[in-house]
């Protein structure tokens, strides 16, 4: 009975920390001034692209490809770092702030790099390609945190099984 009460509240925890994460991700990417400048020209350009496919009468398959993509990244980048820290802390009975804030922000932060295989090679380190990749990690950083911190407040706090005191020696 514990173990499913245990999946209710996870499960909750998590449908409260995607959002959260969501909320920051929109919040940072709309006051960073590089990544609006981003969302600003691929908004344009994909609703360029949309137009005018539908004004040759193509059927709008690059922008169905489009909007699955992104919301298959999103679901990498706000589900699945929450919900891999939250089971790892559920497993190992870990209740600190410090695991599901900092955790889930690592993971998020290291999402880029491990889809990618690794870090990328000296020689072609742009400093301008360079000062973007680390405003994005400081971004995805801050994400995963917020989500992070959500969850443990919902469910982390009493992560794992119920700990029962020890009997006293000698009595």
């Amino acid at each position: 009975m514990h173990l499913l009460g245990r999946l209710i509240l996870g499960a909750f925890a998590l449908l409260l920390a995607v959002p959260a994460g969501a909320g920051i991700l929109v919040l940072a990417l709309l006051i960073d001034p590089t990544a609006n400048a981003w969302l600003t020209g691929g908004a344009l350009a994909g609703v360029d692209m949309a137009l005018s496919d539908l004004s040759a009468g193509l059927p709008p398959e690059a922008l169905v490809l489009l909007v699955a993509g992104l919301a298959q990244a999103l679901f990498v980048v706000l589900f699945v770092p929450p919900a891999v820290v939250g089971f790892a802390g559920e497993a190992f009975g870990r209740r600190s702030l410090l695991w599901y804030g900092a955790g889930t922000g690592l993971l998020t932060a290291a999402l880029p790099w491990l889809a990618r295989g690794g870090v990328r090679p000296a020689a072609s380190s742009d400093p301008g390609l360079l000062a973007a990749e680390a405003r994005l990690t400081l971004i995805l950083f801050v994400v995963g945190a917020s989500a992070g911190l959500v969850y443990w407040l919902v469910a982390g706090r009493g992560a794992g099984f119920s700990r029962r005191p020890a009997l006293a020696a000698g009595g």
